[in-house]
């Protein structure tokens, strides 16, 4: 069996910035500019291909979870379906009483992070001419601070992944912005919990393994009531 990295489709934003300079300037000014924005997309980028990238062939073809929609529609749904489940779980776990102090503070924090990134992809599929995905009922298992924390640790590295997996099939630049701009916020959030649960904060090493649509809804699903 070959070890080569499987081929990332042609036609992404992803991919046109690559091939083209000049384009690619311009979605560097789009992130914000300077050495910072240069080093997120060349991370991105480099953490897109490399080995192992079985999310990069992979077309978003469930649609059960990912709301209405082909194309970025289809993928901002799938996104926000996710984020979905991270504000219920964070919503859930703050009212449950078992936190306090800084650890109550971090939760609280990283749950109103999820809630907005809920009204942006909702705003994002309106603005495409789509509809938002309908938010499903959730349950977690909110049994004890150990287990909540480990649960959490786990949502938020699934979370980077899951962006990481769709980011060569995304069309539209500006939505590629926002997905790294997301993607970058999911994984402080994972290796803050990854480091409180004992942890490393960085698991897979010096860049991070996406995953794909598929494997990301058969882990959320037993999550989702209906």
């Amino acid at each position: 069996m070959s070890n080569a990295p499987p081929e990332r489709p042609e036609s992404g934003a992803l991919q046109e910035l690559e091939r083209d300079p000049a384009s690619r300037r311009q979605f560097l000014k789009l992130m914000g500019g300077g050495v910072a924005a240069t080093s997120a997309f060349s991370i991105f980028l480099a953490a897109c291909g490399g080995d192992g990238n079985k999310a990069a062939t992979t077309e978003p073809t469930t649609t059960a979870a990912s709301g209405q929609g082909s194309g970025d529609i289809a993928i901002v749904n799938y996104a926000l379906t996710l984020e979905y489940l991270e504000a219920d779980f964070y919503q859930q776990v703050i009212g449950s009483g078992l936190f306090k102090g800084a650890q109550q503070s971090l939760i609280q924090a990283i749950g109103e992070h999820e809630n907005q990134h809920v009204e942006a992809l909702s705003g994002t599929v309106t603005k495409l001419g789509g509809t938002p995905a309908t938010k499903p009922e959730t349950k977690f298992p909110i049994d004890n601070p150990k287990s909540i924390l480990a649960l959490a640790a786990t949502v938020e590295n699934l979370g980077a992944a899951a962006y990481l997996g769709q980011a060569g099939k995304i069309k539209n630049k500006e939505i590629l912005a926002a997905a790294i701009s997301i993607h970058s916020v999911e994984a402080r959030h994972a290796a803050a919990l990854n480091f409180l649960t004992g942890k490393s904060p960085t698991p897979d090493g010096g860049f991070a393994n996406p995953a794909s649509m598929d494997e990301v809804l058969a882990k959320v699903k037993p999550f989702i009531v209906s």
